[in-house]
């Protein structure tokens, strides 16, 4: 087809493009050298926990261990959308002791909150990124939250954000838990299978990590650890994740979008070079991430030429802000949608 005929729903043409370039191959090298300077990093930062003794300077190692533990989690999202290994079981594999073992974090449930995610993103039914919970993402979900503390708090929900990210770490934890322990009351006995796999790694993942505090730090200390710990890598985790979707486009429930349309609309990247891609993990390439969710890290980067051209000529617009101004965007959005109750 050419170029000059392009729609918006030709996603099948940027699928050559990308595959021709070898954007989508595997990049097995690349990937063992991340897991280990990751894992390496992160092991460092535990033996040095472990060797400061009981000693309140213990609580400014909890910074460097949010960080590496982030990392990890980057490699966690990246196997499960099967960028890594060559299959499946592979990439399965690698999940469960990254998320489950490593870092206390269901693979089973994230997958399927994230893939659902990927299928339909911004969209209120199907999107659960969007869904109605502590915070409301339309301001027709905020018009049903008037009076009380609700109704305060979704007024407020743009100044509250950044301090629930502070919960977040937490909260991945508990949902992890009470989602194995309900996977194995499940009735299909493959899903309780799997259940008690992810129950029994991530029960051996929480006692060693509270084995460890609480053997080199005293009962108040390991506590506080614990928190500040969990703290830091919710609002990592937060502003690595709250840029890519938050205020921009969601369809209406009887809207039908192509797929091209579907994941360039509703995505914005975050424009920056080294260390933003090291910091936010790829993530700053929402829309190619999107587009290809299994295309390796390295790549999304190298994709972008092919990617932004492809949209000019569909007459897509395509979403690009600095750091900061991504966050101000996100967090406008959110303040703007409790409007109606203020």
């Amino acid at each position: 087809m050419p170029e000059s005929t392009l729609t918006k729903s030709d996603f099948p043409s940027l699928i050559r493009k990308v595959r021709d370039q070898g954007l989508l191959d595997r990049r097995p090298g690349y990937y063992s050298w991340l897991i280990g300077s990751d894992f390496l990093l992160y092991a460092a930062v535990w033996v040095a926990v472990a060797f400061t003794g009981d000693s309140w300077w213990q609580l400014a190692l909890a910074l460097p261990v949010a960080v590496s533990t982030t990392r990890v989690y980057f490699i966690g999202h990246d196997a499960g959308h099967g960028q890594i290994a060559g299959t499946r079981r592979g990439n399965r594999l690698l999940g469960l002791l990254i998320g489950n073992l490593s870092i206390g974090l269901s693979y089973g449930w994230w997958t399927d909150k994230h893939n659902r995610h990927h299928a339909n993103p911004n969209h209120v039914d199907k999107d659960p990124d969007v869904g109605v919970g502590i915070l409301v993402w339309t301001q027709a979900q905020a018009a049903e939250r008037r009076g009380g503390f609700v109704g305060w708090f979704t007024r407020s929900q743009g100044w509250l954000f950044l301090p629930l990210l502070l919960l977040e770490g937490i909260n991945l934890k508990v949902t992890s838990i009470r989602w194995a322990l309900g996977e194995l009351r499940n009735k299909d006995k493959e899903r309780r299978g799997r259940a008690r796999v992810e129950a029994v790694l991530l029960a051996v993942h929480f006692a060693v990590y509270l084995g460890l505090l609480f053997t080199v730090m005293s009962p108040g200390l390991a506590i506080l650890f614990v928190f500040v710990h969990q703290a830091l890598l919710g609002v990592h985790l937060g502003c690595a994740f709250a840029p890519n979707h938050k205020g921009m486009p969601t369809p209406d429930p009887d809207e039908r979008w192509d797929h091209l349309r579907k994941q360039v609309l509703t995505a914005r990247n975050v424009r920056g070079g080294v260390l933003t891609d090291w910091f936010l993990g790829g993530l700053n390439y929402q829309i190619e991430h999107h587009l290809f969710p299994s295309m390796p890290r390295p790549h999304l980067r190298r994709s972008q030429t092919v990617i932004r051209r492809h949209c000019e000529l569909a007459g897509l617009p395509y979403a690009e802000e600095g750091l900061v101004e991504s966050y101000t965007q996100a967090l406008r959005h959110l303040h703007a949608v409790g409007a109606p109750l203020r």
